[in-house]
């Protein structure tokens, strides 16, 4: 009996180390996912191409509603192509006004691991200052991702961008988490002016 007894108490301490070891293997990957997308604000925001690109797996796919863009080297083009605007315009900014800067912030986020493949939502919005350099919310949405750990490190294997301000980029009005979002339709092009 006493035999049976000690082999059931060596069970379930070895249930409950798997226990804690399973919760701390899900606390280290939700602190690196949340850390990739901290990452990726921040090139985002400064407009580092190389940096934004280096969130997204080797052939990640951002889709944002423009189409979707596929692999690193198109990804930092595409963020390289930003960077070159914004430093157009900050050129630009007549003398005693700030140029404008735009800044992201994350929230509510939801990541579900599963083994090397995870999905994370999470909430954006975006600010952007004025000439006095005060500013505003101007733009939010909400991310939907899916990532993959490559060699020990969370990317996205693909992310895509809804933006509330923008009809064909805003998402229904279905809950996320329990129902993933149809991807952000494609924007009519711009009819010509006069």
């Amino acid at each position: 009996m006493k035999g049976s007894q000690w082999l059931l108490h060596v069970v379930a301490a070895a249930l409950a180390l798997a226990a804690v070891s399973a919760r701390a293997d899900y606390g280290d990957d939700r602190a690196r996912i949340e850390d990739l997308q901290a990452r990726y604000l921040f090139a985002f925001d400064f407009g580092d191409a190389e940096g934004y690109a280096g969130t997204f797996a080797p052939d990640g796919i951002l889709d944002y509603g423009a189409g979707e863009i596929k692999g690193r080297a198109a990804i930092a083009e595409f963020i390289a192509s930003g960077r070159k605007r914004t430093e157009e315009a900050r050129a630009r900014t007549p003398a005693g006004q700030r140029p404008n800067v735009g800044r992201h912030i994350i929230s509510n986020i939801v990541i579900q691991v599963n083994g090397d493949k995870a999905r994370s939502l999470s909430y954006w919005s975006h600010m952007t200052s004025g000439a006095d350099g005060r500013g505003g919310v101007d733009f939010f949405g909400h991310y939907e991702d899916e990532l993959v750990k490559v060699n020990g490190e969370w990317l996205f294997a693909r992310r895509r961008i809804y933006n509330e301000a923008i009809p064909e980029w805003a998402s229904e009005y279905v809950n996320p988490v329990t129902t993933p979002s149809a991807a952000p339709r494609q924007r009519a092009p711009a009819a010509p002016a006069g």
